[in-house]
């Protein structure tokens, strides 16, 4: 496999980890990222099941994230008055984690992270301020020629690689359909910022607190001392679309964004007036739609997806973890195959296609646990919070909390031979 050329397209997380192990079977990898620089902060994820399994097959990496943790003890619901009506904490147990995850570390120093254990291996070039222009493949068997936009090299590769997140474009050129083709809406939108001031006054519990009308907005330590807060407009999967007023905002900008989301939270009570005048004197915004993407095939000819341009899973908390295992499995199918690159992307497609399943589960009670639509809703809601950190029951409160597919050892990986 030394003489396989791979294009990666994409340098967050899912982009890194993949150059990792295909650089494990020898092949020449070429990672390009649109953005300038690698991207730092960005919201809190969790590495969970089968992304534990992975982070502990690459050597430090469990390590640096243990160093780079988010610095939380917990999460309370609180009330007007923000009075909590208790706390959960992380369950202490890798493999049975808790709505807290024992791994729990901002986006941007994941992806730094997976960038340092590659960005110094010979077979793994990074190149910047780049994106792909046109995939061209005259042959399923033969290399796709690919042009970029920003002054490279028009060249050949045996495999291109999409990892450029949920509304890739890759994904489009690479599959011949549109941006927003085989994307399964959510109904629902969030946005991401760090405060200017501390709202916690020192505290390292996340605060949550939710309005009619389905606005639930979290505020957690962040390791500068002032907080990282989420705002999120939650609304009926089935109901009216919901978010294209949303959609507009964003795609006109930042100042457009703040003012629509200080609208909508307008006299959501707690501290919200507080963190309204924060996400409007930020200046690192970020606003999406809560989206899953659901893909009839994971790759055509020389072209596959991985992560979110895939299979992201929305509000399951599970893309990072799932990204992080589609990676290993489509170097460890494709190094499996060594003569036989369809042989290989078949394979990945086979192995990859449970666990996309398994994961993509919205569990019954998300939507009604993070977004309730009525007072009453979150009265309820907000008590069988309080009764269940009250009760100390860890199993009923993984099993409404902790996300799809809590467990680790529910999920299997394949075990692949590497090169030294």
């Amino acid at each position: 496999m030394s003489n396989l050329r791979i294009l990666v397209v994409g340098a967050s997380i899912a982009g890194p980890t993949a150059a990792y192990w295909f650089a494990k079977i020898g092949a020449k990898v070429t990672v390009i990222e649109r953005f300038p620089q690698l991207r730092s902060g960005g919201q809190n994820v969790d590495i969970r099941t089968a992304g534990v399994s992975v982070m502990r097959k690459m050597p430090g990496m469990e390590d640096a994230v243990r160093a780079s943790l988010v610095p939380v003890e917990g999460i309370s619901l609180v009330r007007e008055d923000g009075q909590s009506y208790g706390i959960m904490k992380a369950s202490g147990d890798s493999e049975q984690q808790s709505l807290i995850s024992e791994y729990e570390v901002l986006r941007g120093d994941l992806s730094r992270i997976i960038y340092g254990l590659t960005k110094d291996h010979p077979n793994v070039e990074y190149a910047f301020g780049e994106q792909v222009a046109s995939i061209h493949q005259e042959q399923d068997d033969g290399p796709a020629r690919v042009e970029f936009m920003n002054g490279r090299t028009t060249s050949e590769y045996d495999l291109v690689v999409a990892c450029d997140g949920a509304a890739s474009r890759t994904r489009a050129i690479g599959l011949g359909c549109g941006v927003r083709d085989h994307i399964s809406p959510i109904n629902s939108w969030v946005v991401y910022f760090t405060t200017k001031e501390d709202l916690l006054n020192g505290s390292q519990i996340v605060q949550a607190h939710s309005a009619p009308a389905g606005r639930f907005f979290v505020v957690g330590p962040e390791p500068s001392g002032n907080n990282r807060a989420v705002m999120m407009g939650i609304n009926p999967r089935n109901g009216p679309d919901a978010v294209q007023a949303f959609r507009e905002a964003n795609k006109l900008g930042p100042t457009a964004l703040k003012k629509y989301v200080a609208q909508y939270f307008k006299g959501a009570g707690w501290k919200s007036e507080a963190i309204i005048r924060n996400m409007i004197e930020s200046d690192d915004l970020y606003g999406s739609e809560m989206i899953q993407v659901k893909l009839p095939t994971l790759h055509r000819g020389r072209f596959v997806t991985v992560g979110d341009a895939g299979y992201a899973t929305g509000p399951t908390g599970t893309g990072t973890s799932l990204a992080l295992a589609g990676a290993y499995v489509l170097a460890g199918e494709i190094g499996k195959h060594p003569h036989d690159l369809a042989a290989g992307l078949k394979g990945y497609e086979q192995q990859m296609r449970p666990l996309i399943d398994e994961m993509q589960k919205i569990p019954p009670l998300v939507p009604a646990i993070m977004g309730p639509q009525s007072a009453w809703g979150i009265w309820l809601r907000n008590n069988v919070f309080a009764f269940i950190c009250w009760s100390n029951l860890p199993k009923l409160m993984h099993k409404l909390f902790g996300g799809a597919s809590a467990h680790t050892n529910d999920i299997r990986l394949p075990e692949y031979k590497w090169a030294a």
